[in-house]
């Protein structure tokens, strides 16, 4: 019955007018991902004060063994994902929240100090999901306006679910350790229902794949020839998107050691409040990019975002240095400055990179592995400033971090741009000279082969 209600779904979903689909589908994306979040982030707002272990915080090692299983996630993903056929994902998806929802429940039984290790088992399937979710809207018209949206989960849904973490706590009277594993319980059944929606949504349409290439899962040899073929080019961004990570899981993360230095840890909206702005300025900036048809024209104005991403953040955080911000403007500034920079990576920049390549693909492969590498190096700097600068206040060390990264980052984007645009001359003449000889003009070619065939 569910299964003939989801292929009705599907048809008539099919049938509409192209807004009708971009609502729908971004929608369930949006309250899939969102729902996830329910399983992972809540725990960011106890404290887990009167432990340590090793002479670290007990919170520290919370944290780091659950980015450590989410790590460990990107690296299994990095082939899970590239090879993961549609009529799996949505069991998938289900069936990995459950796991994650069973180590918080070990979580709550298993009393500290030793029930922070069952946190690696809530990271480990959790990274896999937004694989399985972004594959649903990879490869379309409407791409940048369906992947907008999802990203909207990452900052809105974040601070939402540490809001309800938080109101579970204050109001219901829960301790810390069984938290997270009750707000998880609240958000099972409109999981389940959002992934139902979501996997009614369309293929992509034959004039999607005109416009953006073919996506397929990817084999072994196709994940070597793509990695082959822009190596130097996948090394500097994914580099930067280790600095955005990095910085973006201290945000997170460490949201209510930053608020409570600020003096606003005690209120539950804050998490939720401070994020709205973020997402309304990052998201519909971004948005337009979806404007432009061109790909390599919009896939070089992304990497231009990034880099105005980098500048923002640092010129909040030299501002805020000085005492010429405050710290709610300053944190909101700075979510702006970072979400301009780390959406792109998730939505944007490697779905215009392969479509301005026509390269037959999918953005997982590449996603996971720039995840893997960023997640591994927030794992580092968590450690570096516990074990080497553990006097610092997170809002020192935050301040410091913004600067440092975006100094980086803006080094590695103007690497970037000189190198993709010099590849994409040079293979674009070699197309043409082809053409020439041959007596033909160049003509788009679909194909399912993983090779460049083509260059707009």
């Amino acid at each position: 019955m569910l299964k003939k209600l989801k292929n009705n779904l599907n048809t008539h979903i099919a049938s509409q007018p192209s807004w009708v689909f971009i609502l729908f589908a971004s929608l369930a994306a949006f309250f899939t991902y969102s729902c996830m979040y329910a399983f992972r982030k809540p725990f960011a707002v106890g404290t887990f004060n009167g432990y340590t272990v090793l002479g670290v915080q007990y919170k520290i090692w919370m944290i780091t063994a659950q980015v450590v299983g989410y790590t460990t996630s990107k690296f299994i993903g990095i082939r899970f994902i590239a090879e993961m056929t549609r009529n799996k994902r949505a069991v998938s998806i289900i069936s990995l929240v459950g796991m994650a929802e069973l180590a918080l429940l070990l979580v709550a039984i298993v009393p500290p100090p030793f029930n922070f290790v069952f946190m690696f088992f809530n990271g480990l399937p959790l990274g896999l999901i937004w694989g399985l979710v972004f594959a649903y809207l990879e490869g379309r018209e409407f791409t940048e306006i369906l992947g907008a949206i999802l990203c909207a989960s990452f900052i809105l849904a974040s601070g939402f679910v540490k809001s309800v973490g938080e109101y579970v706590m204050l109001h219901l009277h829960i301790n810390e350790y069984t938290m997270p594993f009750i707000t998880g319980i609240l958000f099972i059944i409109p999981l389940m229902i959002f992934v139902f929606l979501l996997d009614a949504t369309p293929d992509p349409t034959s004039r999607d794949e005109q416009l953006r290439t073919r996506r397929a899962p990817m084999d072994k040899n196709q994940r070597k020839l793509f990695v082959r073929e822009f190596l130097p080019g996948i090394i500097l961004l994914i580099i930067t998107y280790t600095f955005l990570t990095i910085f973006r899981e201290l945000r997170d993360n460490f949201a209510n050691e930053i608020w409570t230095s600020l003096g606003l840890g005690k209120d539950p909206a804050i998490f939720t409040l401070s994020e709205l702005p973020v997402a309304v300025f990052s998201l519909a900036f971004l948005g337009l990019v979806a404007f432009i048809k061109h790909n390599f024209k919009a896939f070089n104005l992304i990497l231009y975002i990034i880099v105005l991403g980098f500048i923002l953040t640092m010129s909040a955080s030299v501002l805020f240095s000085m005492h010429r911000l405050n710290g709610v403007v300053w944190m909101i500034t700075m979510g702006v400055g970072l979400y301009i920079g780390y959406v792109p990576f998730n939505a944007f920049l490697y779905e215009r990179l392969i479509s301005s390549f026509r390269f037959t693909s999918n953005i997982g492969f590449i996603m996971y592995l720039s995840d893997a590498f960023g997640y591994l190096g927030s794992i580092l700097v968590v450690l570096i400033k516990n074990f080497y600068s553990p006097s610092i206040s997170w809002v020192k060390f935050f301040t410091h971090c913004a600067i440092w990264v975006s100094i980086a980052g803006v080094l590695f984007m103007i690497s970037s741009v000189i190198y993709f645009n010099k590849k994409y001359i040079s293979t674009t003449n070699t197309k043409q000279k082809t053409d020439e000889f041959a007596g033909t003009f160049p003509q788009p070619v679909l194909t399912s082969d993983a090779r460049i065939t083509v260059y707009q």
